[in-house]
């Protein structure tokens, strides 16, 4: 019988260091975060959007493919995940910032109708398609920067009517786009000026949509914001148990002001990640690094916000706990679409080592929004999502801040963006 030879739709070839995070079925803890095997002179192919050959480029001669591209070299890794955003609002704040040069107090600028007030007011006012386009934009943006999975809050309604408009606008996201996008519930993320003598009565509110969102299948997460003068623990608790008993994902912004006990609530309930952490107790530490669920780090908004305190990252990784890292892109505390920025912000503030940052954003981070089997690594069998980045070695990316670094973005084989080239004449 005449053997076929299969011939690919897609051959990556003459890769200089090809990233492959290590996937062991669950997130790298501790010391398991400094492994990253790299591969040098190194080729993959792609068929029917997945990874289906890998080897050295020199084998790579003799393997067939509909289309052939030449590395140069140069860096490839999976697609970026970012496993922390609140992508879609409504209007912009950047009146605030003279304000807060000026020493304008946040609450102040609250009392004003400012801060987050505003985002709602906006957000509510905005029709669908007016998200759309705007999230578009930013989404647009994330993905020029090697982001190939996303998570997207909702959180800028805090009423059931435009929460859930949001929740939609996410879905024809979704749709529109062949990035993936992960969709969480984030409806107590802040105490109504109607609710702030009954926030109860706005979390039995917002418990209240859990059954229609799972219906209609808007969202995979809930997420609720535990803090001083927002949620309670114990708010926070019930929101999430009733959850949890409804099928969703748990994810909690969690100990960012306060160590009110954010992060042994979130290792508690089994939630797949708690995110923030600025001020995580050593008990709180602890109880993550002997669970799975990961820390999501912001090291942008602590940057955005001028505070001097960042989340302890090496603490973290020492005590045992999967560390991910995200943007948390808002418009109120922390205005970039760059993960590249906050992988260098994570050398710089974090003290994290770049094979550390390599794995919080790609691997940890796909565990951290439930996209672990599919997303932040390159292995035959799974999606093609990949990133050729314009850098001589995987060191060089955290060290060089500030620009984009990425070349041409992948998803499933198929390429989303590339660097448009400067013309002179």
């Amino acid at each position: 019988m005449e053997e076929i030879k299969v011939v690919f739709d897609l051959l990556v070839y003459n890769i200089g260091q090809l990233i492959l995070p290590k996937n062991r079925l669950k997130p790298l803890k501790g010391k398991e975060m400094s492994e990253l095997p790299v591969e040098e002179n190194a080729a993959f192919a792609v068929k029917n959007g997945k990874v289906a050959w890998m080897g050295s480029s020199a084998k790579a001669e003799s393997v067939e493919a509909k289309e052939r591209i030449d590395a140069h070299q140069k860096v490839v890794s999976p697609g970026l995940v970012d496993p922390h955003t609140h992508l879609v609002f409504g209007g912009s704040r950047e009146n605030e910032l003279a304000l807060k040069q000026k020493g304008v107090p946040y609450l102040e600028i609250l009392a004003n109708g400012g801060g987050i007030l505003s985002t709602v007011a906006a957000t509510r006012q905005s029709t669908e398609r007016e998200l759309v386009e705007k999230a578009s934009l930013h989404l647009e943006r994330m993905v020029a920067h090697g982001v190939t999975t996303i998570e997207a809050k909702s959180g800028y309604g805090l009423d059931q009517e435009t929460e859930l408009k949001q929740l939609r606008v996410t879905k024809k996201l979704a749709e529109k786009y062949p990035v993936s996008i992960v969709s969480t519930f984030l409806g107590p993320h802040a105490i109504p000026s109607t609710h702030k003598d009954n926030p109860d009565t706005f979390l039995d509110d917002m418990i209240g949509l859990l059954d229609l969102i799972k219906k209609d299948q808007l969202a995979e997460f809930i997420d609720i914001f535990c803090e001083t003068g927002v949620f309670t623990i114990e708010q926070s608790r019930e929101f999430l148990t009733k959850g949890k008993e409804k099928g969703f994902g748990l994810k909690i912004h969690a100990d960012e002001i306060d160590s009110l006990g954010g992060a042994e609530l979130a290792a508690s309930l089994g939630a797949v990640s708690a995110d923030h952490l600025v001020a995580v107790s050593e008990d709180g530490m602890k109880s993550l690094g002997k669970k799975d669920t990961i820390a999501v780090l912001l090291p942008g908004t602590t940057f955005y916000l001028g505070k001097d305190e960042y989340a302890p990252a090496r603490n973290m990784i020492n005590e045992g706990v999967a560390v991910a890292l995200a943007t948390d892109f808002n418009p109120g505390s922390c205005v970039t679409e760059n993960l590249q920025l906050i992988m260098a912000l994570a050398a710089l503030k974090l003290n994290m080592t770049a094979e550390e940052i390599w794995n919080a954003v790609t691997i940890n981070a796909a565990y951290a929004i439930g996209r672990g089997n599919e997303s932040g690594t390159l292995e035959i069998g799974k999606w093609a999502d990949f990133v050729v980045w314009d850098i001589p070695t995987y060191h060089y990316l955290p060290y060089h801040f500030g620009v984009n670094h990425a070349k041409s973005v992948y998803c499933k084989g198929n390429k989303l963006w590339s660097r448009p080239e400067l013309k002179l004449s």
